[in-house]
């Protein structure tokens, strides 16, 4: 018995010194955190998705607090908060803070079934990522969407979804938060982050193909040939070619949608404009025949 309490005697002791020294250490090497990251931490939304280019919502508090004491934290965006959020932290931060634009993921392939078909059977780990290593996919598009849903699988807000009859990825605009996960998962960088636009109206190149003309028809005949077309057709300096592919600048863009009209592929999409009401056929009304003219003659006066 004496060694049992000889050995609690002795642990208790050295779990007494353990406390001592770890006390002493914590209150020499502690360092006081500024109580308007908890504040402003506490005004983020908690959603810890990565898309603001801080790893949490901790990291990104840390950052408005010293952007703030450096003068701007324009820089800085919340996308899941947006400018509601934002607003209220620069109240926090005693800061003002310049309104941006809703932005959105837009998919830009139009490479559904019926304009790529299917050249080849993939067996294999059913990811975009493992497709993308081992070949071009399943069509000959070697740059267009592979349709295994890893962007599906980044989006912590459910607002992505692979349409069954397209294989392509559809986007909810009201769950989206432009947090930007999808865009890094995709290995074919075929998701951008755009502005909204007015009322979600926006006009878009819908292919990444940058193969010559004829080859990126051949793979895919809703493709973008890079014929220049669309380029000449806009008054606003809004299209430019490069590497056989054209890209529409929404900062310049007017959404006049001639571009639309212009393109011989329909790789140029207008989105959530009105459906155009069809032109009422005018029926045909029997043409009138001038009736000939009738001239009197006077009576000779006897």
């Amino acid at each position: 018995m004496d060694f049992i309490f000889s050995a609690i005697i002795v642990l208790g002791v050295i779990a007494l010194i353990a406390a001592v020294g770890l006390y002493a250490a914590a209150k020499k090497f502690y360092v006081e955190e500024d109580p308007r990251i908890a504040q402003v931490n506490e005004a983020l939304p908690g959603a810890n998705c990565g898309g603001c280019g801080f790893p949490g919502c901790s990291a990104m508090a840390e950052a408005l607090v010293k952007g703030a004491d450096n003068g701007s934290i324009e820089d800085l965006r919340c996308p899941v908060g947006g400018a509601k959020v934002m607003s209220q932290v620069a109240d926090l931060l005693g800061m003002a803070v310049a309104e941006s634009e809703p932005m959105v993921a837009v998919v830009r392939c139009s490479g559904c079934p019926e304009h790529r078909p299917e050249v080849a059977h993939y067996d294999g780990l059913r990811t975009c990522a493992a497709m993308n290593l081992c070949s071009t996919g399943e069509s000959a598009c070697g740059y267009g969407c592979l349709g295994c849903g890893d962007c599906v699988a980044a989006c912590s807000f459910h607002a992505i979804s692979i349409n069954p009859e397209t294989h392509l990825p559809e986007v909810d605009e009201d769950r989206c938060t432009a947090c930007g996960a999808c865009v890094k998962q995709c290995p074919r960088h075929i998701i951008e982050l755009r502005k909204k636009g007015p009322k979600g109206r926006r006009v878009v190149v819908s292919c990444v193909n940058k193969d010559k003309g004829a080859a990126a028809r051949k793979a895919c005949s809703a493709a973008c040939i890079g014929c220049s077309k669309c380029e000449k057709e806009c008054k606003f300096g809004a299209i430019t070619i490069s590497d056989n592919l054209s890209y529409i600048d929404w900062q310049k863009c007017r959404l006049c949608k001639k571009c639309v009209a212009a393109c011989p592929t329909g790789a140029i999409k207008a989105v959530n404009f009105p459906v155009p009401k069809p032109v009422a056929e005018q029926p045909e009304t029997a043409t009138k025949q001038p009736e000939p003219a009738v001239t009197v003659k006077k009576e000779e006066q006897a």
